[in-house]
């Protein structure tokens, strides 16, 4: 096992991050997510593993991101205003209706989904819905739809779905105060039937009763949607709103500090290599925990001590004008 051969700080920090860590396994309760493809993972002793919600995994992954991927929603770095925009929408769930989370792709979306979903799950009678594929169709999004919040529904009857899944919450929600919640992230990938649908299926009675709570995450093109005739309805029916934008060095020195803490080495990167990530980083999220993590499985290889900005300029740092003026010359 690679992992004896590491120096204390990598096996400790190593132990946190794998994926099959107790900080990753664990989910918070009244969580669920569908799989539309059906392969869910083993466990090691072979029985069926729960189906994690990875909100914090962008599209295209990387194993950088595991600084992030790894960690619960309650051990991940909160700014103010995530907290506050976390707060307000604790507030909506009593009454319901859309939020809306929107920025460039790195900047925290998912993360911020993650820490709201974990805060959610822990509300008393607060069920939350991770929907799965946000690109499918209206068939398969009612299919989705059903199996998240325990309701039957035939996709093959649009109208007949909505008017049971309407009535069951109406029920529901009349006779235990459930307040079902639905998570959608890379909302722009949303078509414009489903993002219709939800607007129809989130209120009753002239939309004088709300039946359920949406919370939207996507980039610039959601906001480029909404812009549209089609979807005016419901941009106009986002009660809570949050755009994030690059972050500034402070708080990207703050939440990697935070991450290395979490997992249990927070001296593992001098201060120096810090402020340099967060250079390098130019204010995106993502970018600084790729770095990170392509340094930390570097330092891990050579079984380093500590990392420094030496390693940096060595593996991952872009050759400067005069190191490429002397490499022409050695031709």
């Amino acid at each position: 096992d690679s992992r004896r051969r590491l120096s204390p700080g990598y096996a400790a920090i190593s132990s946190r991050m794998t994926p099959t860590s107790a900080a990753v396994t664990g989910r918070p309760r009244n969580v669920s997510t569908v799989s539309m493809t059906g392969d869910d993972s083993e466990s090691r002793n072979g029985t069926q593993a729960p189906r994690v919600p990875d909100l914090t995994a962008p599209t295209e992954d990387s194993a950088g991101h595991a600084l992030l991927r790894t960690l619960t929603g309650s051990s991940l770095y909160v700014s103010p205003r995530v907290d506050s925009f976390c707060w307000r929408v604790e507030q909506l769930i009593d009454e319901g209706g859309f939020t809306l989370i929107t920025g460039m792709p790195g900047v925290g979306k998912s993360a911020t989904l993650r820490v709201l979903a974990e805060r959610l799950s822990n509300l008393r009678d607060v069920q939350v819905g991770i929907l799965a594929r946000p690109q499918a169709g209206l068939a398969d999004f009612y299919r989705e739809m059903g199996e998240l919040f325990g309701v039957e529904l035939h996709p093959h009857n649009r109208h007949a779905g909505a008017k049971v899944l309407r009535s069951r919450w109406q029920a529901h929600i009349d006779a235990s105060l459930s307040r079902p919640v639905l998570i959608v992230d890379e909302a722009q990938e949303v078509i414009a039937t489903v993002l219709a649908e939800l607007r129809l299926l989130s209120s009753a009675r002239l939309d004088s009763h709300l039946l359920l709570t949406v919370v939207l995450a996507g980039d610039q093109r959601l906001l480029e949607r909404f812009k549209s005739e089609e979807l005016l309805p419901l941009n106009s029916r986002m009660r809570v709103r949050l755009a994030l934008d690059r972050a500034t060095p402070e708080e990207l020195r703050e939440c990697l500090q935070h991450a290395l803490a979490k997992a249990g080495a927070p001296k593992l990167m001098t201060p120096e290599l810090i402020a340099t990530l967060c250079d390098h980083a130019q204010g995106n999220l993502r970018a600084l925990m790729n770095l990170a993590g392509e340094l930390l499985a570097l330092a891990a290889q050579r079984e380093a001590r500590q990392i420094d900005e030496q390693l940096f300029f060595e593996t991952v740092a872009a050759p400067t004008p005069a190191q490429l003026k002397v490499v022409g010359r050695k031709r």
